[in-house]
């Protein structure tokens, strides 16, 4: 990391509709690499904001019957609020419509105008007006954009081009060079795979008769600029190039950008062929994380099931959110949001394993210790046990956090926290508080059980500061944890003794049966009010939200009592589904076992037989009942979209 700074970001959202729980992914992610670094006394550059230009957006305020600006405006704040209400950290949020940016990116423009690697030319060809990008007639699928499967326009007209193309070997070269540049591995092959391809120059303009809400071109007073092109170098403007040369050279390159996978390409290969032609270095890393579902299905307005991230705070607090968000999936996969398994997460987790070893904790020390910390003496049963996983965790986090292992950090952490909840039950503190020989033991007890909450403080810390604060608080720390470095936790003994102890309120109390039936029945009935409200016609937008992917059986069994059900398991690349299908009467368990079959992976899951099924497969059968099972005629590998 240069000079000890570290800088990570990440994208600038769109400002067409409300922040959702992806953009407080991205967003709670980079916070937690971001305060863990300045934990390890990094200089952090954490950068944020808003990309306000475009058709889109141009659009949205036309309906609205408000000037652009103001429109942003408006929904700029929207995520401005959010960030608070989460307790990001982020140093800096950049808007494309203040002036320092808008410098920046006609700086950019007229230097590589200058350079001749901008030029203008005709161009006709098919436009997508959601994702705003031109697409080539090979790139259509079914005539559609091949991105969002929505229509696409005919457009012919003159626009500037930027000479991407050009560096496509280059690029190449980087990627096999440097493998950890687009993380994780699979993104890194899917990127080399579009380079494959022909790579071809970017148009990096619109005529100001068709879009006028953008940043004007310096050479060309009829074009804007393509909001891609805009947006990307707000990586750059934020830091101050070219205008504060000393503090942009402080900062870059970027240690991280973190994106969504959808934008992979336009990070991988737009931004790093720009910074090339601005000979500027390639940020250290592009990580690309997956995309979120509830209970199976695909977040959609339609059915009412988008999850909304004030709503998660006022219900559950923003520190359970947090944690959640980042230990359920790994960073990087696909994740599943449900409602269950986060109440599950705080029950089992935070309230029973962190909440309740820290309340039993402090009720021991203030009856048997006088309410302040002891001095250890006697070692005794499980103490270098104890003291072997503390030392695992932390050793463990630097490398961790490198790769941005959120889920592998936090099961590491509540593997200390769960041995120490052991620890107790093993030494059993009340028993040795009855008699006044064993008193020295019960010091060491104490002392290490309290030793290993002050490191849990300092080690949850970045995912949940507020939690790590009261933790501290209450265990009566004088150090701040937010300025403690993990690496000052590997020695074994840190905590000082004789400090009084300051019993609070439960970290996260249990959600009962009753709340928890409530909070569940709101949400599914939501759902299926949703539900109720699709019509029975599709048009092209509804059936592209139909998740098919491809799947491979790795498990077969019949069910008891059915005669039609088969139980499968299926490996769909990213996780393995269980589904049940009625196609016992065509097909014996064995012979499916390694069949490569299409499955619908955002199906709500049902129970069928009191089994769980988790989506469908796809057949086909005649009148007399025998099914076929749709599948394909060349080799797929599990999790392929089918398209």
């Amino acid at each position: 990391m240069k000079n000890n700074n570290y800088y990570i970001t990440t994208p600038i959202y769109y400002v067409n509709d409300q922040p959702h729980i992806g953009h407080a992914y991205t967003t709670i992610a980079a916070d937690v690499a971001a305060r863990y670094q300045r934990q390890c006394g990094r200089e952090v550059f954490f950068l944020t904001g808003v990309d306000e230009h475009g058709q889109k957006v141009q659009e949205a305020a036309n309906k609205r019957n408000v000037p652009p600006k103001q429109h942003c405006d408006e929904l700029c704040q929207r995520f401005q609020t959010l960030w608070d209400r989460l307790n990001i950290s982020n140093d800096d949020f950049i808007r494309t419509t203040e002036e320092r940016h808008k410098k920046t990116v006609q700086y950019v423009l007229q230097k590589l105008y200058d350079q001749g690697e901008i030029y203008k030319g005709s161009y006709e060809g098919w436009y997508c007006l959601p994702d705003e990008r031109f697409w080539t007639e090979k790139d259509l699928v079914d005539g559609n954009c091949p991105e969002c499967g929505r229509k696409v326009q005919s457009i012919q007209e003159h626009n500037y081009f930027f000479k991407m193309g050009k560096r496509r070997d280059w690029l190449i070269e980087h990627l096999n060079t440097n493998p950890t540049y687009i993380r994780p591995e699979s993104r890194r092959k899917e990127v080399l795979g579009f380079l494959k391809k022909n790579l071809g120059d970017l148009c990096i303009s619109r005529p100001k008769e068709r879009l006028s809400w953008g940043i004007p071109l310096p050479f060309d007073e009829g074009f804007v600029t393509y909001v891609w092109f805009d947006a990307l170098i707000n990586y750059i403007s934020a830091p101050g190039y070219p205008f504060q040369e000393e503090k942009f050279q402080a900062v870059w390159p970027a240690s991280y950008h973190t994106v969504g996978k959808d934008i992979l390409t336009t990070h991988s290969v737009y931004w790093s062929t720009m910074l090339d032609a601005l000979e500027l270095p390639l940020p250290q890393s592009i990580f690309a994380h997956g995309w979120w579902t509830i209970n199976g299905q695909k977040m959609s307005k339609s059915l009412q099931n988008v999850v909304e991230p004030n709503q998660l705070v006022e219900e559950f607090g923003v520190d359970a959110i947090r944690y959640f968000l980042l230990r359920e999936v790994p960073f990087g996969l696909d994740g599943d949001f449900s409602h269950r398994a986060l109440i599950g997460r705080m029950n089992s987790d935070l309230a029973n394993n962190l909440g309740n070893l820290l309340s039993r904790a402090l009720n021991m020390i203030n009856k048997f210790c006088g309410g302040k910390t002891p001095k250890p003496e006697i070692t005794g049963k499980g103490d270098e046990e104890l003291k072997s996983i503390a030392g695992e965790v932390v050793n463990g986090l630097e490398e961790q956090y490198e790769r941005l292992a959120f889920d592998k950090i936090l099961s590491s952490v509540w593997k200390l926290i769960d041995y120490t909840n052991k620890y107790i039950v093993v030494n059993e503190p009340w028993a040795l508080a009855k008699k006044e020989e064993d008193r020295p033991r019960l010091n060491t007890v104490m002392y290490n059980v309290a030793e290993s909450l002050r490191m849990a403080a300092v080690l949850i810390y970045p995912f949940m500061p507020q939690t790590a604060k009261e933790l501290a608080d209450q265990l009566g720390l004088e150090a701040d944890v937010a300025k403690t470095s993990p690496e000052t936790l590997k020695e074994w003994g840190g905590l000082k003794p004789g400090q009084a102890i300051h019993s609070g309120q439960a970290l996260f109390p249990r959600i009962d049966e009753k709340k928890a039936k409530k909070i569940l029945d709101k949400v599914e009935s939501a759902w299926e009010q949703g539900t109720k409200e699709d019509q029975d016609l599709l048009t092209i937008e509804e059936f592209m939200k139909i998740d098919l992917r491809s799947g491979v059986v790795v498990e077969a069994e019949k069910i008891k009592k059915s005669k039609k059900l088969l139980k499968l398991k299926l490996d769909i690349g990213s996780e393995t589904r269980q589904v049940c299908a009625g196609i016992a009467e065509s097909y014996e368990p064995e012979e499916l076992v390694g069949k490569k079959v299409i499955f619908v992976a955002n199906l709500k899951p049902a129970k069928l037989m009191g089994i769980e099924s988790q989506g469908m497969v796809l057949a086909a059968s005649d009148e007399g009942g025998k099914v076929v099972l749709a599948g394909y005629d060349q080799d797929v590998m599990p999790g392929w979209k089918v398209k």
